[in-house]
């Protein structure tokens, strides 16, 4: 979630940290784009980038982390291994030459595609406003999927949609026959 935690205490100094994000004087032709990083060096590439003076967006969210003799508050990425930069794309070599920056994101292996300003805006204005969100697997209509909890754990099908529904198709390859139920999108995750 991307609340501040239940605890006042913990509440008051969690959320002036909870974005990392900074600004610098907009660059014309500049863009959104997503920075994939090395595995947990996102807050580091993140801090990097803001002493190159390029501004960047980490959302981050507070989570409970569980262990067996204490619970603990920790910030991590929204995304994992990633974050999101505001260049002109003349800047690329600046951002990729920082430590722990694996590659601009694009279309397979092709040049950096830039992120829509109305989706890193929704993202932004969700962290403001406190709003809860956890990361969710991206499900295409189509793709394999598991069931991961209840009654029907382990079951797998194919996703369709249905009057805004989710819906999973088992399909009885020996008959040539399918049934489809609805399930709530976060009781599957993808094969």
């Amino acid at each position: 979630m991307i609340r501040l935690a239940e605890d006042p205490l913990i509440a008051a100094s969690a959320f002036s940290s909870q974005v990392l994000s900074h600004s610098v004087e907009l660059d014309a032709g500049a863009r959104w784009y997503a920075l994939y990083t090395r595995g947990r060096h996102e807050k580091l590439v993140h801090r990097e980038l803001q002493k190159k003076r390029i501004e960047t967006f980490l959302p981050l969210r507070i989570h409970k982390r569980h262990w067996s003799d204490r619970v603990k508050i920790v910030e991590e990425p929204l995304f994992k291994s990633y974050l999101f930069v505001h260049i002109p794309i003349q800047q690329k070599l600046t951002v990729l030459n920082t430590v722990g920056a694996v590659s601009l994101v694009g279309a397979r292996n092709r040049a950096p595609v830039p992120l829509p300003d109305p989706e890193i805006e929704a993202l932004r204005r969700f962290v403001q406003e406190e709003v809860a969100m956890d990361p969710f697997p991206y499900l295409k209509e189509g793709r394999r999927v598991c069931i991961r909890s209840g009654p029907f754990k382990g079951i797998e099908g194919f996703v369709v949609r249905k009057n805004q529904q989710c819906r999973l198709v088992i399909s009885l390859d020996m008959l040539m026959q399918s049934v489809s139920v609805e399930l709530d999108s976060s009781e599957i995750e993808p094969v």
